[in-house]
């Protein structure tokens, strides 16, 4: 499985611990922006790095961590075939991509600790859409959706 994440300065940090703890998992990653502290730069183009990789599929799943979460999501939702949600939970991490294929999770690194962010990744990432009827009839709706909004 291909990963990639990006980070504002408000995610910085934590993407720096992320990466670290998503390797130690035994998976690899790509930071796709800064591998140094920009106070100045804006989450719309942190943003879209992640987005954008998630939509040509050069990645799997993708991580994008902004102060809150919110802005990332914005910017990720922007982009066709991306699916992302903030999730500050690990049931939502997990069920997002069972339920409703989400490819790309944000977080708040002004939201959340260390830890549960940890956890929220894992299980992120360790999460496979489930291939029953309901899931794939809900999923071709939001692809029907995008086509109609998106193009």
């Amino acid at each position: 499985m291909k990963i990639c994440i990006s980070a504002d300065h408000g995610g910085f940090e934590l993407k720096k611990i992320l990466i670290k703890h998503i390797q130690s998992l035994g998976f690899e990653i790509k930071d796709l922006n800064d591998t140094e502290y920009d106070p100045n730069d804006d989450y719309p183009d942190t943003s879209k790095l992640v987005a954008n990789a998630i939509s040509n599929k050069s990645y799997d799943k993708g991580i994008i961590l902004c102060g809150s979460g919110v802005g990332a999501s914005v910017v990720a939702n922007k982009y066709k075939d991306v699916r992302a949600a903030i999730c500050h939970d690990t049931y939502s991490a997990s069920q997002g991509v069972e339920h409703d294929d989400m490819n790309v999770v944000c977080l708040g690194g002004r939201i959340i600790g260390d830890a549960l962010a940890k956890e929220i990744v894992a299980e992120f990432i360790n999460a496979k859409f489930v291939d029953e009827e309901r899931f794939i009839r809900r999923k071709e709706k939001l692809d029907q959706i995008e086509e109609e909004n998106l193009s």
